[in-house]
């Protein structure tokens, strides 16, 4: 499998690239400095220069691929705008699966941050957050997973965490973090299954946070209503 990594510089971005070569998948890793990468150099590993604000650049790195998992994000100096050109770019590009990384509390997932969290959320990421619920919409409307993760940490997966469409999850107090470790792992299976196609799902743990006891018949039972 050909995966293609946006923001593979990033930290969620290495480790998408880390873990898709552990896998044994060919990865092309796309980055505005991909020389940072250079210690992952290996034959199944291909390094691209590329900015989504040169489409050209997205659409020669991503050729051939059969899907596009996304860790982009914007840095201080950054304009947010950067979030909603990655989207419009990826969607374009004609790759047949993205998986594009959001964030807990933001557009589809507003209602599952809880009382405390979401507004905090909302308050941290006020320069960026209209960017983000607009690129995210963007994806999903061109059939892309977005996946939303809540506080996200440096350590070890634990690999006690799934993916549920957004309408399904249940809202606490103070959602749970989770590692990028873990977040990688569940947006390659994501890449490779494509169980959830122009929907936003949330990584929560196994237990716990699902609005319904049984949580996938719940989920197919929102799928059939709306077909």
């Amino acid at each position: 499998m050909r995966i293609a990594v946006l923001g593979a510089t990033g930290l969620t971005g290495r480790e998408l690239t880390t873990q898709a070569l552990a896998r044994g998948y060919q990865v092309t890793a796309l980055a505005r400095d991909p020389a940072r990468l250079q210690d992952l150099a290996c034959p199944a590993l291909t390094l691209a220069r590329a900015n989504v604000r040169d489409p050209d650049s997205v659409y020669a790195a991503v050729e051939g691929a059969d899907a596009l998992v996304s860790g982009l994000g914007v840095g201080p100096c950054d304009p947010p705008e950067t979030l909603v050109e990655g989207a419009r770019v990826a969607v374009s590009a004609g790759v047949p699966r993205i998986v594009w990384l959001g964030a807990l509390g933001t557009g589809a997932s507003r209602g599952v941050a809880g009382p405390v969290f979401g507004p905090l959320l909302g308050w941290a990421l006020r320069r960026e957050l209209a960017a983000k619920v607009e690129a995210d919409g963007l994806v999903v409307v061109g059939g892309a997973t977005v996946v939303h993760a809540g506080r996200l940490t440096n350590t070890q997966a634990r690999h006690t965490y799934m993916l549920t469409p957004a309408g399904l999850a249940r809202p606490r107090l103070l959602p749970p973090s989770i590692s990028r470790a873990d977040v990688a792992a569940l947006m390659l299976d994501e890449a490779v299954a494509g169980q959830f196609p122009g929907e936003t799902v949330v990584a929560l743990p196994c237990v716990g946070y699902f609005a319904y006891p049984d949580h996938k018949t719940a989920s197919d039972k929102l799928r059939s209503q709306d077909t």
